[in-house]
C-alpha cells in the first residue's frame, strides 16, 4: 500500500525491546527495532482496513474503494510538492517567483 503515518512511538518500542531482550530494563532502540515496529505497525492497518473494506462489500456497499482511497490517500503528485515549495521558497508576488509557479501549474499532473 501507500505510506501511511502509523508508526508505534519510540517509547513504546523501546518498552517492548526491553520486555523482549532486556527483562524490563531500559535500552537504547536501534533504527532496525524502530523500522520493524513500524512495518509491522502499517503491515497490521493494512490488514485491519482490508478486512473492513471485505465487510463492507458484503454487507453493506459494493465499492468500498472510498473507505480505502480516504485512510491510505495517495502522496501528493510531484507537481503539487513543487508547487507547494516554491509558494514557500519563492516569493509569488515577484516576476520570477510568479513565472515559475505558473510554469508549474500549466504542467500536467
Amino acid at each position: 500500500m501507500t505510506d501511511h503515518p502509523i508508526t508505534p512511538p519510540p517509547e513504546l518500542v523501546q518498552q517492548w525491546v526491553a520486555e523482549i531482550w532486556h527483562e524490563g530494563t531500559p535500552v537504547q532502540v536501534a533504527q532496525s527495532d524502530l523500522h520493524i515496529a513500524t512495518r509491522a505497525a502499517q503491515w497490521g492497518a493494512d490488514q485491519e482496513l482490508e478486512a473492513c473494506c471485505r465487510e463492507l462489500e458484503y454487507n453493506f456497499m459494493p465499492d468500498s474503494g472510498s473507505l480505502r482511497a480516504a485512510r491510505r490517500p495517495k502522496p501528493p503528485s510531484l507537481k503539487r510538492q513543487a508547487l507547494k515549495a516554491a509558494h514557500i521558497e519563492l516569493d509569488p508576488d515577484g516576476k520570477n517567483g510568479a513565472l515559475i509557479i505558473r510554469a508549474l501549474e500549466a504542467l500536467p499532473e
